[in-house]
């Protein structure tokens, strides 16, 4: 199947930018009725974007009790679990159609509840994630990790212990010492690709950290067949949850995720946490490309 003849219509957004030019491209196709996995994955791998949504009818008995739609995500090349920027375009597809409001989206992970709102005639969308947690990562990997990069292990920032954190999908965070090591990455991509394998990992959250509240990251992403992702809501809501478990931030806390500029891509995404409640809020606009 591609795009062109036999799938539903695709739909092309960029999240946590409302230019289309800024945030990271997905695919949406909001009637996936019909399609195999071999289908989804053709299109994804057809628009090359770093995941494409795909929506469908939840399935009674199912598990998904609540659930609005059924989501899948494909990057190019497999099947991630969930993926944070494609919900947040696809959420806002719907609110254009339907209006603003409520939805809750049943994924691989979980179910996941997204809010839609208006401010300033602008849609925004609010994922809520799946519970997560945090690990350790073994002194062998970390090292593995760095070599990858080829960042030296005086680069890292002691303040924020490399650890692997779930929020719907596995991520390891390392944080760098200055905006000048983020910025420089060339990374080794079938060493790094080779070692998330191994360690079910959807990306490496990479970190700097700007103030109190304001991080800048990057997300290498080879184990979808791309370099780099250039806006992560999943590992936005991972590092949400890491940097809560440490410490690192109030358990109240409004952080702010600047992430793409190094791509030429600039998004914002913002990250809430709640005391009381262990799950973690990604919130950005979207907007449709072409």
């Amino acid at each position: 199947m591609t795009i062109d003849e036999r799938a539903p219509e695709v739909l092309r957004y960029t999240a946590f930018s409302s230019d289309p030019a800024g945030g990271n491209p997905a695919g949406v196709v909001l009637d996936a009725t019909g399609m195999s996995d071999d289908d989804m994955l053709a299109v994804a791998a057809e628009l090359g974007y770093s995941e494409s949504a795909f929506l469908t009818a939840p399935p009674e008995g199912s598990g998904a009790e609540g659930a609005t739609h059924t989501v899948r995500y494909f990057s190019p090349r497999a099947e991630v679990p969930f993926c944070g920027h494609a919900t947040v375009a696809t959420a806002v597809a719907l609110a254009e159609r339907t209006g603003p409001g409520d939805m809750v989206f049943a994924t691989r992970s979980g179910n996941v509840p997204v809010s839609v709102v208006e401010e300033d005639e602008v849609l925004r969308a609010t994922l809520t994630s799946v519970v997560p947690h945090v690990e350790a990562v073994s002194d062998d990997d970390l090292a593995e990790a760095l070599a990858a990069l080829d960042w030296p292990a005086a680069d890292l920032d002691p303040a924020f212990p490399p650890r692997i954190s779930f929020a719907g999908a596995r991520h390891l965070v390392l944080a760098a010492t200055t905006r000048a090591r983020l910025t420089d990455l060339a990374y080794d991509f079938a060493r790094l690709e080779s070692l998330m394998h191994r360690l079910d990992l959807t990306t490496v959250q990479l970190v700097w950290r700007e103030s109190a509240t304001v991080f800048h990251v990057r997300d290498p992403f080879p184990v979808g067949g791309v370099v780099e992702d250039p806006a992560t809501g999943a590992a936005a809501a991972a590092f949400g949850a890491y940097a809560r478990e440490l410490g690192l931030v109030p358990e109240d806390a409004l952080l702010t995720l600047h992430q793409g500029g190094d791509l030429g891509r600039p998004g914002v995404l913002t990250v809430s946490l709640r005391a009381g409640d262990p799950r973690v809020r990604v919130s950005g606009t979207a907007a449709r490309i072409g």
